[in-house]
């Protein structure tokens, strides 16, 4: 789908169209503002109304941006503050998943009764099989292509760029070729014309470490990767991924179009808009603890997963990560066992410095069907109801860190 968040905005703000637009961050008080004054007249909204990007003030960072954003050289993973600097008069909205979710139900709906098979990538992204779809083969998948972005945009007002190549690798590449709602033809004869003049980040792989290894080393297009030999390759970059870069660059993927996959993991995190002291500031690190802990128990729930590792993902000023794991002795979709033992990983992490962003993750996971036949899921509230009638109580923890722990009743 093509700015996926922004264009679902832009459905309803159509007076943003053709405007820098920046998606990020959670509702301020002047969205409420709006939102109050104009009631579902929101399309009314002078565009001067908008708050602008210029007077944001926090540590944020963009979801997406719209195309005419991005041609000031914004990006989604950018800071606020930074992408101010390059483009102060862009209009900033606060995320709305639960909209982008219904967008994203919708579409993948029109695909599959198209083509069954269909592998969800994300929110926004899918990979589909056309070998055995009637048409699929027409004028090397076009057809198909165009008649998917038309059913699509009836439906939901939206565009969406398609990829039609031998492999997902090629496939992934060629999405990007003609954005917005194009649709672009990749074949294994169009490789030295088409993929080797391309820059070797522009593989679905290739992140920044290894773009500026392979750059040191002279490789700066996916043709100067191909002329290198596969040991040379295994040489610099391991066995594994050297082999990977190489079939890479000749436009080898074997990997088939996955229509069903258990996730391993679920997890929900924030940035805040200032760093938070886990002392001064322990009320509201609790508070957000405690909701992150709420939502990832919520989307177990919804999906059907229980969980028995649970770990935390801490983001300090400098932008250093720290992660720990707790491992339960039974499987869980419960919100207070859930904040329990995300409690106990964060006695063992560091603390003496300013928190960026707060994560909370949920993996190990198993169908509640298989881990219930299975007899794998704890009952977490008949445990703390007898814990509580034998008057066991947890050690205390070390009172620097006690305020962010406290047990959910």
């Amino acid at each position: 789908m093509d700015a996926f968040y922004a264009s679902a905005e832009l459905l309803r703000y159509p007076q943003l169209k053709g405007l820098p637009v920046i998606i990020g961050g959670g509702r301020r008080a002047e969205d409420e503002a709006l939102k109050a004054r104009y009631g579902d007249r929101l399309h009314e909204i002078p565009t001067e109304a908008f708050p602008q990007l210029k007077d944001y003030v926090g540590r944020g960072v963009i979801t997406t941006a719209t195309y005419p954003a991005r041609a000031f050289g914004v990006g989604s993973a950018m800071g606020m503050m930074k992408a101010a600097k390059l483009c102060p008069q862009a209009i900033l909205l606060p995320v709305d998943f639960a909209r982008y979710r219904h967008f994203s139900r919708q579409f993948k709906a029109i695909v599959t009764a198209m083509a069954p098979q269909m592998e969800d990538r994300g929110v926004d992204e899918v990979y589909i099989d056309f070998t055995h779809v009637e048409g699929g083969q027409d004028d090397h998948g076009r057809s198909l292509a165009l008649q998917m972005q038309a059913a699509i945009h009836a439906a939901t007002g939206l565009t969406c760029s398609v990829g039609v190549a031998p492999n997902k690798q090629l496939a992934k590449m060629a999405s990007e070729f003609n954005k917005p709602n194009g649709v672009s033809i990749v074949l294994e004869s169009d490789l030295q014309t088409m993929i080797w003049p391309l820059a070797c980040r522009k593989i679905n792989g290739v992140g920044p470490k290894a773009d500026a290894k392979l750059q040191a080393l002279g490789i700066q297009t996916l043709g100067d990767l191909a002329a290198k030999e596969l040991p040379w390759l295994v040489e610099n970059f391991g066995r594994s991924y050297g082999a990977w870069l190489h079939a890479s660059s000749w436009g080898r993927d074997s990997r088939p179009v996955v229509t069903e996959s258990e996730p391993v993991s679920m997890s929900r995190e924030t940035t805040f808009d200032r760093d938070l002291h886990a002392v001064r500031d322990k009320a509201e690190l609790g508070a957000i603890f405690t909701e992150l802990c709420q939502m990832v128990a919520a989307d177990l729930q919804r999906k059907g997963y229980v969980g028995r590792t649970i770990g935390i993902k801490l983001r300090y000023p400098d932008f250093r990560i720290a992660t720990r794991d707790h491992s339960l002795p039974l499987y869980t979709q419960d919100a207070a066992a859930i904040r329990h033992a995300a409690g106990q990983c964060l006695k063992r992490a560091p603390l003496d410095q300013r928190l960026r962003l707060l994560g909370v993750r949920v993996g190990g996971l198993l169908p509640l069907e298989q881990a219930l036949a299975q007899g794998l899921v704890g009952d977490w509230q008949a445990m703390r109801q007898a814990q509580s009638r034998l008057g066991v109580a947890e050690p205390k923890a070390d009172p620097y860190t006690l305020p962010l722990f406290d047990d959910l009743d």
